[in-house]
């Protein structure tokens, strides 16, 4: 009896020979004019569900030109230069196989690739926006957002009435540095997959000019003296660059501020964007949070720190006197296991979301009880609204003049550890090393 033969695994779909064909010549004759932006591979599916996107860019490393593969995964970035035609290769591959739509962003316009469930290939294809005063002053308004929920733009948006008034931006568009951090063209019109980004790093800035003006001995320049910033996680150092630009151009303070990052490239990276615009008082440096030498610190900056990097980080701010400790913690993962359900919120807690959740709230909770032990006024709020990103809560520290009495707070830390079974806790750990070590030993003199 003839059988029904088994069908093959599911593999990487076969590419739709005319509308890529089109789209890749496109983009390496845009590449070859110079007329590229950015790249976007989005709309992910395939084998890799924690990588959401892949931003690529075109750079010039020692003289030669290359793409930058940006991997945009749930907790991490990661970033690979490779020669042009490596690039468009991994590309390619990357559609095929990883996402639904291809964003080619130019001077020009935006051409989209996408990709049906079927295999089927189709081309999008949008006018040029208007590089009109309004799409200068408010970059995030240039367009609107795609049907397929990709950030890419598919066609610009209506300017809004002239009776509407503009939103300040603590961050001018016009700076050259936006544009080499491809946040904004060459006309210095908002990079429509960037809205998010630029979204975000205003309001950090917005965050950071408030803690500024509460923080009495920060508010006003000390003759000469540098403000000391550092920026751990600093990544491609969109924020890093921001902050220098308002401390120097907005407030005209004389400032130092180091960005830090594990990652070489982006080190490289970053130093030589702000040598290329000389950016006094601006550096990036290569290290670890939990092994970085401690120095006197104004401001210390850790933005999704993963897990207990965020306690280390916050550490090091406390180490440092740092006047402001500004934190945006991801990866809650130190308590999760420890977490024991307490009788009452057993029906509540039984729930797999609700659980990461307690620990989320639990976590951040006992770290803003114990930076406030420190002698911080601390507060725990939404950084930016969950449609930009889902790393949205900020931890934000400001130095008392009169510090409250320690011990009550510290008592609350212990009781909420007692009642949900906690056994310890990275930023307590530390600190209370830090006590015992200061402590008078025994037949010392006091």
């Amino acid at each position: 009896m003839p059988t029904t033969p088994i069908p093959p695994a599911a593999a990487a779909r076969p590419p739709a020979t005319e509308p890529r064909t089109q789209f890749f010549d496109e983009a390496r004759a845009a590449l070859a004019d110079q007329r590229v932006v950015k790249l976007v591979l989005a709309g992910p599916r395939g084998p890799r569900p924690d990588l959401q996107r892949v931003l690529v860019r075109p750079l010039t490393l020692k003289g030669r030109a290359c793409l930058s593969l940006t991997y945009n995964h749930r907790t991490k970035d990661v970033t690979k230069n490779l020669p042009v035609d490596e690039g468009l290769a991994t590309v390619a591959a990357l559609i095929d196989s990883a996402f639904d739509n291809l964003h080619l962003l130019t001077t020009d316009g935006e051409l989209q690739l996408a990709i049906s469930r079927k295999g089927k290939a189709t081309l999008r294809r949008s006018r040029k926006p208007a590089a009109s005063t309004d799409a200068i002053e408010n970059p995030d308004q240039v367009a609107a957002p795609a049907d397929d929920g990709s950030d890419a733009a598919a066609v610009p948006a209506a300017a809004p009435p002239s009776h509407d008034r503009a939103k300040h931006r603590y961050v001018d568009p016009q700076q050259p540095f936006l544009v080499a951090l491809g946040i904004t063209d060459a006309q210095h019109r908002l990079v429509p997959a960037m809205a998010r980004k630029w979204k975000q790093i205003n309001k950090f800035i917005e965050v950071l000019a408030h803690a500024l003006a509460s923080a009495p001995s920060l508010a006003q320049a000390q003759g000469d003296r540098p403000l000391q910033v550092l920026d751990f996680g600093a990544g491609k150092g969109y924020l890093t660059f921001a902050v220098h630009d308002h401390l120097c151009r907005t407030l005209h303070r004389p400032v130092r501020v180091t960005g830090v990052d594990l990652k070489d490239d982006m080190v490289a990276l970053g130093n030589a964007t702000a040598q290329q615009f000389g950016l006094d008082g601006l550096a990036f440096e290569l290290g670890d949070v939990r092994s970085y030498a401690a120095r006197p610190v104004d401001i210390m900056i850790a933005l999704h720190a993963c897990d207990i990097a965020t306690d280390h980080a916050m550490h090091m701010g406390i180490r440092s006197g740092a006047r402001i400790i500004m934190c945006s913690p991801c990866c809650h993962k130190q308590l999760r296991p420890q977490l024991r359900s307490p009788t009452l919120l057993l029906p509540l807690l039984r729930h797999g979301i609700h659980l990461g959740q307690e620990a989320e709230m639990l976590t951040d909770g006992l770290r803003a009880l114990l930076l406030e032990a420190e002698g911080y006024d601390t507060q725990v709020f939404e950084f930016t609204s969950l449609e930009h990103t889902q790393k949205n809560k900020m931890i934000l520290a400001v130095k008392r003049e009169q510090p409250k009495p320690a011990e009550p707070l510290r008592e609350q830390v212990r009781a909420l550890k007692a009642y949900y079974g906690i056994e310890a806790q990275c930023l307590e750990t530390l600190l209370a090393a830090d006590r015992a070590e200061a402590a008078p030993r025994p037949g010392t003199a006091g």
